[in-house]
């Protein structure tokens, strides 16, 4: 008898796109839709508890007095830590960086819209298509909660050009554009000891590091800090 969670053995390729990062390709295996990028898995639509973690993990790490507190969410992904965060009353404005056009689109009109047609909808949402290392460098705003998740975690990079970003200089663009005591956590598909020995280095305070068990392996995890203040 087959399952809701049957999976052909072949995955179909819904659209392939060369961006400005090089190939992404969504594709739909069984009941799944998945991210590729540059022939790397990215993530798919299987479960997303890590991903609501990582929203979860910010906002009760906030001072529980902060009124309509910001949140800038790197990577749009498919969708999940956006529509958690929009389904959180609590959340003022929930800007996302996201620098491939083809992942804003799967979501604006494409198969992803039905994860994440309501966030989009909802006054609080902007979307930003840039790269989160330019914008973080380049923004004059400022937020109280920034949860990334554009790598596989802090050693498993996608693209070289990221690793800058768990550096001690990415951390301290990442301070920059934090309000004091806000929160930086960040999504990993493993712990990392080095990595929250580096976040110590970086001046941020209270580090830990809360696990999310998977069906088999090692545990997914979230990275957070609190900048002073």
């Amino acid at each position: 008898m087959s399952t809701p969670y049957d999976i052909p053995e072949a995955p179909e390729v819904l659209d392939r796109r060369e961006g400005p990062y090089g190939e992404v390709v969504l594709r739909r295996h069984g009941r799944l839709l998945q991210i590729i990028a540059n022939g790397c898995f990215l993530m798919d639509t299987s479960d997303g508890r890590s991903e609501r973690l990582l929203v979860d993990a910010a906002l009760d790490a906030l001072d529980p007095d902060a009124a309509d507190p910001s949140v800038l969410i790197g990577g749009l992904g498919v969708g999940f830590s956006l529509a958690h965060a929009a389904g959180q009353a609590r959340w003022g404005r929930i800007t996302v960086v996201e620098r491939e056009p083809a992942i804003i689109g799967w979501h604006r009109t494409g198969p992803l819209a039905e994860l994440s047609c309501v966030a989009l909808a909802d006054p609080r949402t902007e979307i930003v298509e840039q790269d989160l290392i330019t914008y973080i460098n380049e923004t004059s705003d400022t937020f109280d909660a920034l949860c990334l998740d554009i790598d596989n975690g802090p050693d498993w990079t996608v693209d070289e050009g990221n690793e800058g970003l768990y550096s001690p200089d990415g951390l301290a663009a990442c301070a920059r554009v934090l309000r004091p005591r806000g929160i930086l956590a960040v999504w990993s598909a493993k712990p990392s000891p080095e990595f929250e020995g580096t976040l110590r280095n970086a001046g941020f305070q209270q580090v830990r590091t809360e696990e999310i068990p998977v069906a088999r392996g090692v545990p997914d995890v979230v990275h957070i800090g609190v900048r002073p203040g």
